[in-house]
């Protein structure tokens, strides 16, 4: 499972590459406040059973926050948001809805799985897969079902039966407690993707800084 500083990084790089000259320290600082969203349900586990990786770590939130995007931008007569932050804020909401989906909720559904569609359907589901190229069979893929029932989610099971160990609750639903001291681990990194991309995201945001767009003079 990725931390939050994988996170980070991965949405710095998004931001890097993407914002294009609506990214500098503001556009980049919230959307790495937006990507630390989804895990507050890290502490909502805590009281409730509907807790890591469901209750804020689904899609239901970034769709309905990119219909309200939506409603204000091509419904209104005068976009609140074009009023106060012009093109710059219409580039940077947008971004920060994606980051939402993809850089948190569809990246935990591929490192140990997240409850996507909650509240509306109570199931935890984990995306994986392969695409590779066959002398013999051609194209392989296994992320879409061929049958023509769409991407294949590996289905795990609802939120009274997945309960998702964090280091704010190392041990969710269990009951009572113990004279055994409680290892709380919060990971940084714990595999080699992971760490390869932690480091070249975070250099990847400081030559950004750094280079900038404008092309030195010859």
């Amino acid at each position: 499972m990725p931390s939050l500083v994988v996170h980070y990084a991965f949405v710095g790089l998004l931001a890097a590459t993407v914002l294009g000259a609506a990214f500098d320290k503001r556009s980049l600082a919230l959307s790495l406040v937006v990507v630390t969203v989804p895990d507050i349900d890290a502490f909502i586990g805590l009281y409730w059973s509907v807790g890591h990786r469901a209750a804020t770590t689904n899609l239901v939130i970034p769709a309905l926050a990119g219909a309200l995007v939506a409603v204000d931008l091509w419904v209104r007569e005068e976009s609140a948001i074009r009023q106060q932050w012009g093109a710059y804020g219409v580039r940077v909401t947008w971004f920060c809805v994606v980051v939402y989906a993809v850089g948190h909720v569809f990246m935990d559904a591929i490192t140990g799985g997240a409850n996507l569609f909650w509240p509306l359907h109570d199931q935890f589901y984990g995306i994986s897969g392969r695409l590779e190229l066959s002398s013999q069979r051609g194209i392989v893929q296994t992320f879409v079902d061929p049958g023509g029932s769409g991407p294949t989610f590996d289905a795990m099971g609802d939120s009274s039966e997945v309960q998702m160990s964090t280091g704010v609750d190392p041990n969710p639903g269990a009951e009572g407690s113990s004279d055994e001291p409680v290892d709380r681990v919060f990971p940084i990194v714990r595999s080699g993707w992971q760490l390869f991309l932690l480091v070249f995201g975070t250099l990847g945001v400081a030559a950004r800084f750094a280079v900038g767009y404008d092309l030195p003079d010859e």
